[in-house]
């Protein structure tokens, strides 16, 4: 991006151009990012999952409900996500809330991961103790016999959408001079479009 050139009216058209350059430029997961969640003391965690939806009402991601993530989100709403490229020398820091996808949302998607994957949905109590990893190896074989045919989507695992309430697009620029961009949606639903200095 060339010094002072602007960025589209809306983030999330921005979004698009700076993913789809990325799925372009990415060997590997061009849709994964940072997750950072905290307790309600303030104790902060992040983890590396993938997006798996965007439009204007925000970005979706999925997983076990029962996870340290989703009991932190289920105390305290506030999020941040942070997609990097490093071989476009861009990131991009989105701030907001969560709210829960609904529940035909959650089905259609789970639907669509490979067998062994929803599977494991249910041999995995996300996050807890594993003594060893043949026990989950013994909880695969164990679902795999209960549901040979249709598998259910279990109900501890769903989506969440993440409502920005904040964007910034961050690329590298030469001697350390980045150019950064932020928006800010306004009390009216608009968002606002500023620069911070590097």
């Amino acid at each position: 991006m060339p010094a002072g050139e602007s960025l589209a009216p809306s983030p999330f058209d921005q979004f698009k151009v700076w993913m789809a350059e990325a799925e372009a430029a990415e060997p590997n997961d061009p849709n994964a990012m940072v997750v950072a969640t905290a307790t309600p003391d303030g104790r902060p965690s992040l983890r590396a999952i993938l997006l798996k939806g965007v439009d204007e009402r925000g970005f979706v991601f999925y997983t076990n409900k029962e996870s340290r993530k989703g009991g932190e989100l289920a105390v305290n709403a506030r999020v941040a996500l942070l997609f990097h490229w490093k071989s476009l020398r861009r990131q991009i820091r989105i701030e907001g809330v969560v709210e829960h996808v609904t529940d035909a949302e959650a089905d259609a998607y789970y639907a669509s991961r490979p067998r062994i994957s929803r599977l494991g949905a249910w041999a995995s109590t996300q996050s807890r103790p594993l003594a060893q990893r043949t026990i989950l190896e013994e909880r695969l074989a164990e679902m795999e016999a209960r549901y040979p045919d249709e598998i259910p989507r279990p109900s501890y695992w769903s989506g969440y959408r993440v409502l920005p309430e904040t964007f910034e697009f961050w690329q590298d620029m030469p001697y350390r001079l980045h150019d950064r961009t932020v928006y800010r949606c306004s009390a009216a639903g608009t968002w606002d479009q500023s620069k911070l200095f590097p």
